[in-house]
């Protein structure tokens, strides 16, 4: 049975709530994002689409004007901000990220959750061992100025008889300060290394094992609150949630809860597009026994439609893995989510792919931006065309390379 509402395939009026990844920095990044991609999807497409002011109380947000296919759609993008959490999980010491490192591997090799995740994608392994690798490469090149410059002070200095004792604790004591400097210089450079941030990111959700840290949870009711006074409108035709990254498992908890509570029988069509998900990083540790849950159960609901996109191109998101199917949890009942390529290799011309396929963090976002030879996946369609989520995708057929097998060690799931 269908509960998706009284409502029809055709959009005038669309509310969108986007949900970033971990992401410290300031929404309107996403809104000059938008901006300029649009403008450049739209000329390539031959539509149109532009910016103002938003035109709804609540969080940091644009209005969107378009015209596509003949219709004129309004459309207000909301960003559900979680970034203050972001910064505030960051604010670790040198010292303190490098028993972030330990902690973390520690708690993914012991579960066997790196192992199983390296059955599904290399690529995001591979992001998760990087920042372990490139901190600890940073340390044996701090340690190795702290030797460098305590031998070169204990040359000279013993060549002229000083006590060897004082001469060797004053060469250490140079020497250590300098590798410090060096992990300092090193530290302060994180905006074009990632090494930090990255390791920041995994550490969050590993401390607690999976579990959500209290200040998410509460977090994650305000989104929900603002989501369901969205679905009160009866003027809006969708209501849209965009999850990217690790907004994207944010974004699952945040609809299952919302589900629950229950929805009004007349309302607008209610949508969720999973973007670049890592849900896997989370989902496949222990503790995740919510996540599990809330997987399992929005699988199964009829009142959305629930469409995760990634791409083999992204080497920072589990391609093509289903997040329900690989965390363990899917049953007869599951619907959702349909799972599909955004395929960047065919949609980004040759000449474009290769401008961006090695920078790693910008593919990522890619699903924001604009394809130049774009397919079935238009971002600016999806946010701001004149149908709903359901109706683009309802007779598309999942990737055939798709990955919808069980894989997590850990499968229970928290009482409904």
């Amino acid at each position: 049975m269908d509960h998706s509402g009284s409502h029809s395939q055709d959009v005038r009026k669309r509310r969108v709530f986007y949900i970033p990844g971990y992401d410290p920095i300031h929404p309107r990044r996403y809104r000059e994002l938008y901006r300029k991609e649009s403008a450049a999807q739209a000329q390539v497409s031959g539509y149109g689409i532009s910016l103002s002011p938003k035109q709804t109380k609540g969080p940091y947000g644009w209005h969107v004007a378009a015209e596509m296919d003949g219709t004129e759609v309004q459309a207000d993008v909301e960003v559900l901000v979680w970034s203050d959490i972001v910064r505030g999980s960051m604010e670790a010491t040198i010292a303190g990220t490098y028993l972030q490192l330990a902690r973390t591997a520690w708690i993914y090799i012991t579960t066997g959750a790196l192992r199983r995740l390296m059955r599904l994608r290399k690529g995001p392994v591979i992001a998760a061992l990087y920042p372990v690798g490139m901190l600890i490469l940073q340390a044996i090149l701090a340690l190795l100025l702290a030797w460098g410059v305590a031998h070169a002070v204990s040359l000279p200095a013993g060549a002229v008889g000083l006590d060897g004792g004082i001469v060797a604790a004053a060469g250490w004591a140079l020497g250590l300060g300098a590798g410090y400097a060096l992990l300092h210089w090193f530290k302060a450079r994180d905006g074009k290394l990632f090494a930090y941030y990255l390791m920041h990111d995994y550490a969050y959700s590993a401390a607690s094992r999976g579990a959500n840290p209290p200040e998410l949870e509460a977090r994650m009711a305000e989104f929900r609150h603002l989501i369901s006074d969205a679905l009160q409108d009866r003027s809006l035709d969708e209501v849209l949630v965009v999850g990217h990254s690790s907004g994207a498992h944010v974004g699952v908890s945040v609809l299952a809860d919302l589900i629950r509570e229950g929805l009004p029988a007349d309302r607008p069509a209610l949508g969720f597009l999973s973007l670049g998900q890592v849900v896997p990083m989370v989902s496949f540790l222990p503790q995740a026994k919510r996540l599990r849950a809330d997987l399992r159960y929005l699988s199964q609901r009829g009142e959305l439609a629930w469409v995760d996109v990634t791409a083999p191109g992204d080497g920072c998101a589990f391609a093509l893995c289903d997040p329900v199917a690989v965390s363990g949890v899917a049953t007869e009942q599951k619907r959702w989510p349909l799972v599909f390529s955004a395929a960047f290799t065919q949609t980004l011309s040759p000449e474009r792919w290769q401008k961006l396929r090695w920078r790693f963090f910008r593919l990522h976002f890619q699903y924001l931006c604009a394809f130049d030879r774009p397919g079935d996946y238009d971002y600016f369609r999806i946010t701001a065309g004149p149908l709903t989520l359901a109706a683009r995708y309802r007779d598309r057929k999942p990737s055939q390379s798709r990955i919808d097998v069980a894989v997590s060690k850990f499968t229970s799931v928290a009482a409904e």
